[in-house]
C-alpha cells in the first residue's frame, strides 16, 4: 500500500509537470542609447588625436638648465619654455662684437688716410699708387666689418638657439626631459634627449578611425556622425566626416578617416579609445540628439488590460512591471518611466507571459 502511494504521488507530480512545463525565455538589458545612434549605418573604432601637435626640441646642443612648464600648463606662442647652459655663446657672442668694434675702429683710420691721399694727389706731392694702395685698404676694412657683423649676426642666432619657445598656442602633453639632461637636435646618443616637451593645440581634435575598405562606401566627407568615448560612454559628441585620408593599410585592409567634433569639453583628451557612429546623410544634428534615452526591445513590451507593460523574472516567474514609454526607436522603443538602466527584461514577450507564470531562462 505505502508503495502505490508513492508511485501514485509521483504520477500526479510528473502529469503536473507535463502540463505546467516552465515557458523558456530570452532575456534583453534596458540600455541608455542616443536616438541618433539607432540609425548608424556603421561603427568604427579609433582614438581621438590632436591635429595640431609638435615634439618641442632645441636646434642647439647644451645641459638644460631652466624647464618653466609640467604636463597640463598652457603656454602661447613665443613663450619661452626651456633654456639650455649658454655660457660659451655668450662668450663667443662678446668675441665676435669686440671683433666687430676693432674693424669700425680700423675704418676712422683707413677712411683719413684715403681722405688724405686723394688731398695729397691733388696738389701733386703724391702718385696714383698711393691713392690706390689706400682705395684697397679701405676696401679691405669695409669686407672686415661686413664678416665681424656676420659673425654677430651668428653668434646671437646660437645664443637665441639655447632658448627654447612654444611654436603656437596649445597645452603641454608630457615632459620629455629634465634639469640637468643633455639636450641635442637629433639626440646623437643614449644620455641626450631630443624633445624637451609635447605639445598640442586641444582645439583641434579629432578621431581617426580606421573603416574596413569593404565598407568605406557608406562614408562621406561631411556625413554625419556621433563620437562615443569609451571613457564616459553614455556621453555623445555629434561630429561629422572632416577628410578620408586618401590611402590605405595594407596590412590591415583599412582606410583612415578623420572625424572632425562639433563640440566637445575638457573630458575629451589625445589619444582616447572612441566609437564613431556613422549615420545617414539625411540625419540632422540637435542638441536633444545628443542625450542618451533607455531603450527596451520593442517586442518586450505588451499591452495588459489598457497598461503598457514588460515582465521581468522573480524567482523564475514573471513578474509584471507598469512602464510608460516614449517614441520608437528603430527596433527600440524608449522607456520614459518604470525601468532603470541595466535592468533585463523577457524579450519578444507572447501572449503566454503572464504574471506568475513559470518561466526559464534561455
Amino acid at each position: 500500500m505505502a508503495g502505490s502511494a508513492v508511485l501514485l504521488v509521483a504520477l500526479v507530480l510528473l502529469a503536473r509537470g507535463m502540463f505546467h512545463s516552465a515557458l523558456e525565455v530570452r532575456m534583453a538589458p534596458a540600455s541608455m542609447v542616443s536616438p541618433r545612434r539607432v540609425g548608424a549605418t556603421l561603427v568604427a573604432s579609433g582614438y581621438v588625436v590632436a591635429q595640431r601637435r609638435a615634439a618641442v626640441a632645441s636646434k642647439g646642443t647644451g645641459r638644460l638648465v631652466y624647464l618653466g612648464v609640467v604636463e597640463g600648463d598652457r603656454v602661447r606662442k613665443g613663450q619661452v619654455i626651456a633654456r639650455l647652459e649658454d655660457a660659451d655663446v655668450r662668450a663667443q657672442l662678446a668675441q665676435a662684437r669686440a671683433n666687430l668694434q676693432l674693424s669700425q675702429a680700423d675704418l676712422h683710420n683707413v677712411e683719413q688716410s684715403l681722405s688724405r691721399a686723394r688731398v695729397l694727389k691733388d696738389s701733386g706731392y703724391t702718385t696714383s699708387a698711393s691713392v690706390d694702395s689706400a682705395e684697397a685698404r679701405y676696401l679691405q676694412v669695409k669686407s672686415g666689418i661686413a664678416v665681424a657683423q656676420a659673425m654677430v649676426e651668428g653668434a646671437e642666432v646660437a645664443l637665441e638657439n639655447t632658448v627654447i619657445r612654444a611654436p603656437f598656442d596649445g597645452t603641454v602633453l608630457t615632459k620629455d626631459a629634465d634639469v640637468g639632461e643633455v639636450v641635442a637636435p637629433l639626440a646623437a646618443s643614449a644620455f641626450s634627449k631630443a624633445a624637451v616637451v609635447t605639445i598640442a593645440d586641444l582645439r583641434s581634435l579629432e578621431v581617426e578611425a580606421d573603416v574596413s575598405e569593404s565598407n568605406l562606401e557608406g562614408v562621406s566627407v561631411g556625413q554625419p556622425s556621433e563620437i562615443v568615448l569609451d571613457a564616459y560612454p553614455d556621453q555623445r559628441y555629434p561630429a561629422s566626416v572632416a577628410m578620408i585620408v586618401p590611402t590605405a593599410d595594407r596590412a590591415k585592409a583599412t582606410v583612415q578617416v578623420k572625424v572632425a567634433f562639433h563640440s566637445y569639453d575638457a573630458r575629451v583628451l589625445p589619444e582616447m579609445a572612441a566609437k564613431v557612429h556613422f549615420l545617414p546623410v539625411s540625419v540632422q544634428a540637435t542638441d536633444a540628439d545628443t542625450q542618451s534615452v533607455l531603450t527596451v526591445p520593442a517586442n518586450a513590451v505588451a499591452e495588459r488590460g489598457g497598461r503598457t507593460v514588460v515582465y521581468m523574472v522573480n524567482g523564475g516567474r514573471a513578474a509584471e512591471i507598469p512602464v510608460a514609454t516614449g517614441k520608437r526607436l528603430g527596433s527600440a522603443v524608449s522607456i520614459l518611466q518604470g525601468l532603470a538602466p541595466g535592468a533585463l527584461v523577457i524579450d519578444s514577450v507572447s501572449d503566454r507571459v503572464r504574471p506568475g507564470v513559470k518561466v526559464t531562462v534561455r
